[in-house]
């Protein structure tokens, strides 16, 4: 086990260990002005939601890990406290990325990347058409962590409206998660999409208390055959078998491999058939 302590290390190598394995992270694609209107675009990947009442998005535009210096991101809401906050899919990522680049301050990544500014209701700064989703922010607070390279700005937002394309919505009207391919933000040069086989359900137990794993009789607790999933799939389950789904599953699986078959089972979803069997 390698361990670090981050004043020993150089910036960097602090900064990469922390990317390298804190994600995927959601990216900010934020669009601000500065005070003469002039407009600016360009991604963070240190961002996320913090709550839904009031809605609150936070992202940090770090200083420059090499010379220091501010992001024209921090700077503009310095001077006019709004930004519009767009999420990135799959079909622009590239474009997105090259708005990453250093361009001059002054320079409009609109027109440098090609993406469509859209005028806000509510807010000065743009929408970028492309994105399925786009949230205009006031600027609460802003908040500096540090003065060197690496420091990272803390920009807390309040969303006061919300843009949603309909295409990326289900039948319920909520957001499609199959739909909207959503990218993340690895370490290095790596990205993450939120399509096909990476996208997975867990079911929350947000009414309910599994058993837990302590519940489960040792032969099942320590068996090698299971893995921590199976394990955390099967504390979930609320009560124990009775008597009665002991027998008839015994019975039905009688003369088969417990194990090999109540795995098959936790592939299914069917965590309380593969608990009694187990039991």
């Amino acid at each position: 086990m390698l361990s670090i302590t981050p004043s020993e290390v150089s910036v960097h190598q602090i900064h990469q260990y922390l990317l390298g394995s804190v994600g995927p992270r959601p990216i900010c694609f934020a669009s601000t002005v500065d005070k003469d209107g002039n407009r600016n675009l360009a991604p963070f990947s240190f961002f996320n939601v913090f709550s839904a009442n009031p809605p609150i998005a936070v992202f940090s535009p770090a200083r420059s890990g090499r010379t220091g210096a501010n992001k024209h991101t921090y700077e503009n809401v310095k001077e006019v406290p709004q930004v519009v906050i767009n999420v990135v899919t799959y079909e622009m990522v590239h474009q997105m990325s090259l708005a990453s680049s250093p361009y001059a301050k002054g320079v409009d990544e609109f027109t440098k990347t090609g993406f469509t500014p859209l005028a806000s209701d509510l807010v000065k700064p743009a929408r970028v058409a492309e994105s399925p989703v786009q949230m205009e922010c006031e600027v609460l607070q802003v908040i500096e962590l540090g003065d060197g390279g690496g420091a990272g700005n803390l920009i807390i937002c309040k969303v006061v409206k919300m843009h949603i394309n309909e295409q990326c919505l289900n039948a319920e009207g909520a957001i499609d998660q199959t739909k909207i391919d959503l990218v993340a933000r690895m370490g290095g040069n790596w990205y993450c999409r939120a399509n096909g086989d990476a996208l997975f359900e867990v079911t929350k137990p947000l009414t309910t208390c599994g058993i837990g794993v302590d519940a489960l009789p040792e032969h099942i607790r320590l068996s090698h055959h299971l893995t921590g999933n199976d394990l955390g799939m099967l504390g979930n389950v609320e009560h124990a078998p009775d008597a009665e789904m002991l027998a008839n599953i015994k019975l039905e699986y009688a003369g088969k491999d417990a194990f090999a078959e109540a795995k098959e089972l936790l592939k299914k979803g069917q965590s309380t058939q593969a608990l009694a069997l187990l039991w």
